[in-house]
């Protein structure tokens, strides 16, 4: 059995407690908070005998084998530092960091200190989505001639909903860290890597009222994206991604090829990991719905379907542990994830294309 503390308890609490208090192999023992009272009110409404307002007490725990992170993004850096450090393995939430030198920086230390580390990027453990992947590697569509990438949802549509640190750039808010990061992952992990892209980011609600003073506070982060990447086999991928839109369609990833068609989508307003379907067609053919074989099923279903992604992470991540061996997705993802956020951002501000290094590239300098 793995001892796990979980740091970050907004997610933390709806996902990461619920999957690891259902996964087999491992066992919630402590929890943080900054707020002592509060990491008392979590630890003793799941039955975790261990609640503490200091991470490194966490850590330093014999018991505490593992730590899960789901703070807010621009706490990862120094909090993954800290559990790398006293040589735990780590689970970290999407987006890795504030920058990809960040998460270079943890990459290293997590191989230097010889423990598994991995991100939580979910799409890759979704049924719709494995299947999606399978025909892909089975050259259903062939050659590559397009790729369009919809997500498109309305979690910031509501402009009551009050200033906090997603409408901070600083602290890693907007639409391009929340989706853009797993975007990002799912792209390179179905298509292979990106040599260039052009990134245009906005903000359709650009004040939000400040819960603490009750005064209208400006939003410096992205609320819209529209992305034009160009793969390393020359293949053009156009991505639009928005939090502040009510569409029929919420996550919709259509390929083209010379051999034919290829549609993984939901439209599920309510979650994001249930209600993938996946689609089909030969040209001159109509696009037919491809049942998703039932080796792929989650074995249960849970009122929120993050966690049912979420223990197959877990899974992958608890097999890396007992064989002490590099898994995928690890902290190596997260830096190509968080390299891409960092170019689109610079292609923004320069208004215009940038070219996007190799991770080896990158990894060596």
């Amino acid at each position: 059995m793995i001892g796990i503390a979980i740091a970050g308890t907004g997610f933390g609490q709806k996902v990461h407690i619920p999957g690891f208090q259902a996964h087999p192999q491992t066992e919630v023992v402590a929890v943080y908070h900054r707020d002592i009272n509060k990491a008392k009110a979590i630890a003793e409404s799941h039955n975790i005998p261990h609640a503490s307002d200091s991470l490194a007490d966490i850590v330093a725990l014999p018991e505490v084998q593992a730590v899960s992170i789901s703070t807010p993004p621009f706490l990862h850096y120094e909090m993954a530092k800290t559990v790398l450090q006293a040589g735990k393995h780590l689970l970290l939430e999407k987006p890795t960091t504030l920058n990809a030198v960040e998460a270079k920086e943890l990459y290293q230390l997590a191989k230097a200190k010889g423990v598994i580390a991995t991100v939580d990027f979910e799409f890759r453990f979704v049924p719709a989505w494995q299947l999606f992947a399978e025909l892909l590697s089975e050259d259903y569509v062939g050659e590559l001639r397009l790729i369009k990438i919809d997500w498109l949802g309305s979690s910031r549509a509501d402009i009551s909903r009050p200033w906090n640190w997603y409408s901070d750039k600083d602290k890693g808010g907007g639409a391009l860290g929340s989706l853009g990061s797993h975007a990002f992952d799912y792209i390179h992990w179905l298509f292979g890597p990106v040599q260039r892209l052009n990134a245009h980011l906005s903000t359709a609600i650009p004040a939000r009222v400040d819960p603490v003073s009750g005064e209208s506070k400006l939003v410096n982060t992205d609320d819209n994206c529209i992305l034009t990447l160009e793969l390393a086999n020359g293949t053009p991928c156009q991505l639009s991604i928005s939090a502040v839109v009510h569409a029929a369609r919420t996550h919709w990833v259509e390929v083209y090829g010379d051999r034919g068609t290829l549609i993984v989508g939901s439209e599920n307003q309510k979650d994001y990991i249930h209600g993938f379907r996946v689609w089909g067609s030969q040209p001159g053919k109509p696009l037919t719905e491809i049942e998703i074989p039932n080796r792929l099923i989650f074995p249960k279903n849970y009122a929120d379907g993050r966690i049912s992604a979420f223990i197959r992470v877990v899974d992958q991540w608890v097999q890396g542990i007992e064989r002490n061996q590099e898994i995928t997705p690890s902290l190596r993802e997260g830096i190509y994830s968080q390299l891409l956020m960092d170019l689109s951002h610079e292609s923004h501000t320069k208004a215009s294309w940038v070219d996007v290094p190799s991770l080896e590239r990158f990894l060596s300098n």
